[in-house]
């Protein structure tokens, strides 16, 4: 159908600009006389030129892009060129490059920042570089590049499209967050993991042979002197909490702060050497068990580029089942809206929950309603830790643990 109307509208024009030459030599013919005749010289031209573009082959045009920045972070710059060659040299006039993507958030953009409009006339090449400011978070399919030439008059337009298919991964903007365990033991502590998150450097209780994935930095370089042996140092284990990280996909203003301060909190888990589980609540369940690695980091910022505000159920009703499967003892759960509900879901469901720390986003200065201030209350009496975290309080997440 697509096809059909292209073609309708080229022939179309070729019947415009046909009937305008006609139609001036015409006047010429009958009507006679000096100007008559100058009219229809003066359209000649551009008549002419007109009927050549239509059967210029854009076939001919080669339309290549170079992307300088294909894993950025949210707010950065976006920058790429795009490279025009061909083999003709007929002279093209106005001429039209676009960027086009199935990114709604691009296509919000000012179209100036993907468009540009320039005269090749004989030239065989051009080159475009353009740039996209405050790059908005998320998976960008950039689809190719539309070509667009038209003659003097706009009586003839000729379009094509490239297909250089090519993805923009904007991910997250993180934030340093300097992190402290919330509940940690050493040996025989009440709270001791199954398994060990962080061992103390500091304390060096032996050595041992070495094994495929110990630390460079742990080798016992003085025993390697001796025995031409790499052995490794043993270190105390550090025993700290089942770490769970619950959040949830409202649809808020403050959506982006909720998905920064995530990513931002789990790089700072996974980078002090510990681990922990994350769970993301929306129209789907995201959950990934252990991250604990930065090929897991990895697999979690890449889920956090692409998610959405797409929950449009209470998140109790939707993840009740699946907080019946929780064993950690530790819950940081990161919220735009804390209601009592989800309070209640999250006491009623996970069995061995010890702390739980509530991250309300917030704006510096804002003003909570009877309703959301209710709701903190209640997770405060039923021992939960509130807090209330704005963008310029992000790295005392961890540092500044305490009731609201």
């Amino acid at each position: 159908m697509k096809q059909i109307k292209k073609a309708l509208s080229l022939w179309g024009r070729i019947i415009f600009v046909v009937f305008i030459l006609l139609l001036t030599f015409s006047f010429a013919m009958f009507q006679g006389g000096f100007v008559s005749w100058f009219i229809f010289y003066m359209a000649l031209p551009f008549v002419l030129y007109s009927l050549l573009l239509i059967f210029y082959p854009l076939q001919d045009i080669e339309m290549t892009r170079q992307i300088h920045t294909a894993q950025i972070r949210r707010g950065q710059k976006y920058s790429a060129t795009v490279h025009f060659k061909r083999k003709l040299s007929f002279p093209l006039l106005y001429t039209v490059l676009t960027e086009k993507t199935n990114s709604i958030a691009l296509r919000k953009r000012n179209p100036a920042d993907n468009r540009t409009m320039f005269m090749p006339g004989f030239r065989k090449s051009h080159t475009w570089r353009y740039e996209i400011d405050d790059m908005p978070r998320g998976e960008h399919v950039l689809e190719g590049i539309e070509l667009e030439v038209a003659d003097f008059f706009g009586w003839t337009k000729k379009t094509k499209m490239f297909p250089l298919k090519q993805t923009i991964l904007v991910y997250p903007k993180t934030h340093d967050i300097p992190y402290r365990a919330i509940e940690s033991s050493y040996d025989q502590g009440a709270m001791a993991a199954p398994h060990t998150l962080v061992k103390d450097t500091t304390m060096a209780t032996g050595i041992r042979d070495y094994q495929p994935g110990d630390r460079v930095s742990w080798i016992h370089w003085k025993s390697f002197a001796r025995t031409q042996t790499l052995r490794t140092k043993e270190f105390e284990d550090r025993q700290a909490e089942d770490l769970f990280l619950l959040d949830d996909r409202k649809p808020s203003d403050k959506f982006e702060l909720q998905v920064e301060l995530t990513a931002s909190l789990l790089q700072s888990i996974v980078r002090a050497n510990s681990s922990v589980a994350y769970l993301s609540i929306g129209s789907t369940l995201d959950s990934f068990p252990v991250i604990h690695s930065e090929s897991h980091l990895q697999r979690v910022m890449y889920h956090l580029t692409k998610i959405l505000p797409d929950l449009d159920r209470p998140a109790e009703e939707v993840v009740s089942r699946d907080l019946q499967q929780i064993r950690a003892t530790t819950i940081i759960y990161v919220t735009t809206k804390l209601t009592v509900e989800m309070v209640e879901a999250i006491r009623r469901n996970v069995k061995n929950l010890n702390t739980c720390m509530c991250l309300v986003l917030s704006n510096k200065g804002e003003k909570f309603d009877k309703a959301d201030e209710a709701a903190h209350q209640f997770a405060v009496s039923k021992g939960f830790i509130v807090k209330l975290v704005a963008p310029e309080n992000f790295a005392s997440v961890f540092t500044e643990v305490g009731r609201k």
